[in-house]
């Protein structure tokens, strides 16, 4: 049944329909229904809402109908995303229905349009865990691309942990104009964070949904406009953050960040996984904290040892991106608000990610835009 024209959402749920749970016998809709359904790029993104009980043992099932979509429509890859909703409490929901944390009702258009029309490419910057530097190399990548040549926007995905405004030196809200949020600009960047809407020692003590929430309204409420690329700045791990923006933004590609040890690489192979299981290419890994060179005798000391990125990368068989060292002078800028590729760009760290930045600008350049 292979078909040249775009599937329809029709064809699809079909499709799906025919597939049959190895575990209950029944239909695949018989036991969710479609919440989701993105044909765009070469892809079918489907994601079926299912009761909590019954989501742990559907995998199998998901997996079926992905080969089945795949063999229906040749040339498409599919994704088959499980989700299990809980109704919130009534007490406790916030404005907006409990699925716009950020408040607002949303520019028309902005639920049924597609998201970030004038974006070329989205590349999500990734780590499976925290403290390897993932946002310093990604606020560094992302002006980097700037001195590329390349119009770029920086979102701040971790609604935890927001350190976008501090980085960019950024103080103050964003505007809002039309039901939208306008990005705050620094370093010939447009950028958004959460960050930028609360008090910066405010705690975000929300769920999924609600972080789920906050992301579709960072892509969908803020007004981006014409850009080359979007830098996301992930959240550590593979949780909520990561599969909303699987689904909802077409990711073109997504970048590893990790630091050389071992018990980093285990995290960053999961990362790489997570992306494989959505069909978003992995770009590359970055090797962070590289090494250590002494400011006063320039001995270089590999910390947490040194080239475990590039080995794994190897192993994995993706592009190894590049090095970065670790090095005073990358913190300091940071948290003066100036990213040291702009601040000090022939110094060492400033020479390592234009490199990096380069080779990234001739990747994105190469990448279908986004239709």
């Amino acid at each position: 049944m292979a078909m040249q024209n775009d599937p329809s959402r029709e064809d699809i749920e079909k499709i799906i329909g025919g597939v049959t749970d190895p575990v209950t016998g029944h239909s695949l809709l018989d036991a969710g229904r479609v919440e989701s359904c993105m044909v765009e790029n070469g892809r079918i993104r489907v994601t079926l809402a299912v009761s909590a009980t019954a989501a742990a043992g559907m995998e199998k099932a998901a997996s079926l109908a992905e080969k089945a979509l795949d063999t229906a429509f040749a040339g498409w890859r599919s994704s088959v995303l499980l989700t299990a909703h809980r109704a919130p409490a009534a007490p406790t929901a916030p404005a907006g229905g409990g699925h716009r944390p950020l408040g607002g009702v949303g520019a028309k258009g902005t639920e049924s349009g597609p998201l970030l029309p004038q974006v070329g490419a989205v590349i999500a910057i990734a780590s499976g865990k925290g403290g390897v530097g993932k946002s310093t190399t990604a606020v560094n990548l992302a002006a980097g691309l700037v001195l590329e040549g390349l119009s770029v926007g920086l979102m701040d995905a971790d609604i935890h942990g927001p350190s976008l405004p501090r980085m960019l030196g950024v103080k103050g809200k964003p505007e809002v104009r039309d039901g939208k949020l306008l990005p705050v600009e620094a370093w010939g960047l447009r950028a958004m964070s959460i960050g930028m809407l609360v008090d910066e020692t405010q705690a975000m003590v929300w769920r999924g949904p609600m972080v789920m929430g906050a992301i579709s309204q960072l892509l969908g409420d803020v007004s981006w406009g014409a850009l080359d690329v979007l830098v996301v700045d992930m959240p550590p791990g593979t949780g909520d953050a990561q599969l909303t923006l699987a689904q909802k933004a077409v990711l073109n590609g997504a970048i590893i960040v990790s630091t050389p040890q071992d018990i980093a690489l285990l995290d960053a192979r999961r990362g790489v996984t997570m992306f494989e299981k959505t069909h978003v290419p992995v770009l590359g890994l970055v090797e962070n904290m590289s090494y250590f060179c002494c400011p006063n005798c320039n001995h270089r000391t590999e910390l947490f040892g040194h080239g475990g990125a590039r080995d794994e990368a190897a192993r994995l068989g993706v592009p190894f991106l590049g090095e970065i060292p670790l090095l005073a002078d990358i913190r300091s800028s940071s948290d003066a608000g100036t990213p040291i590729v702009v601040d000090a760009p022939d110094s060492e760290a400033g020479r390592a990610y234009r490199a990096l930045a380069a080779g990234v600008a001739a990747v994105i350049r190469k990448l279908p835009r986004r239709r």
